[in-house]
């Protein structure tokens, strides 16, 4: 029965079925899109942190690091609050649509690529931090010519953010509804499907999901052992 349902699966990925690659697509591009600001925001500000000093600084960093735990169902609680018709941001129609997917896989994904950044920079400045200043970079400055020099944490922050991403079911499911051809992702859809008996559907999403977090944990193994 398995070997038949993932038989039928590979069927279906490789006769390009409309629905399944619609899936596909939705997810890839809400979780690129989250994680892309998630890059955006999390990179500079894990840097800053690295390098700014400031009171309550070691807090605000344990805080970071405690939001890598974030419950996905409550994020996706807490937005929906604000983005129902009785919230505060209930005029700009977003809930059940896929930017309110994107928000909830950015604020997600945000604490991860921040937490991994501020590790690389960290590193960084301890060993080039008086030479910058020496140089005359003042902190802040600094942060841009301090990213350069780590390339591989920067890039394995991103992919990690991004694997946060796509992986993501409980907030997604929360603020996006799962509405059919509208914001089902490939994570709701194989919940979906798998309920309601459809195991080649399902387990076709389970291969493409395996393939991409094979993909990005081999990138950012092979990152991480160029930078050693």
């Amino acid at each position: 029965m398995i070997l038949a349902a993932l038989a039928d699966a590979l069927g279906l990925l490789l006769a390009g079925d409309a629905t399944l690659w619609g899936i596909i697509g939705l997810s890839l591009s809400v979780s690129l899109a989250a994680s892309g600001i998630a890059a955006l925001v999390g990179v500079p500000a894990g840097a800053a942190l690295a390098v700014v000093r400031f009171p309550g600084r070691r807090g605000v960093v344990v805080a970071v690091n405690a939001l890598l735990g974030l419950p996905p169902v409550v994020v996706g609680l807490a937005l929906y609050l604000l983005l129902s018709r009785a919230g505060p941001l209930g005029g700009l129609g977003l809930l059940f649509t896929p930017a309110a997917m994107v928000l909830a896989q950015a604020v997600l994904a945000t604490p991860v690529v921040m937490a991994l950044a501020h590790r690389a920079a960290a590193g960084a400045w301890a060993a080039l931090g008086d030479e910058l200043q020496m140089d005359g970079a003042g902190r802040l400055r600094a942060v841009p010519v301090l990213l350069r020099t780590v390339p591989g944490g920067v890039l394995t922050a991103v992919l990690a953010g991004f694997g946060r991403t796509v992986s993501e079911v409980g907030a997604i499911l929360v603020v996006g509804g799962n509405i059919a051809g509208h914001t089902r992702t490939m994570t709701t859809a194989v919940a979906l499907e798998t309920a309601r008996g459809n195991l080649p559907f399902a387990l076709a999403l389970g291969v493409v999901l395996l393939g991409i977090s094979l993909g990005v944990n081999a990138v950012a193994f092979a990152v991480a052992r160029g930078g050693r």
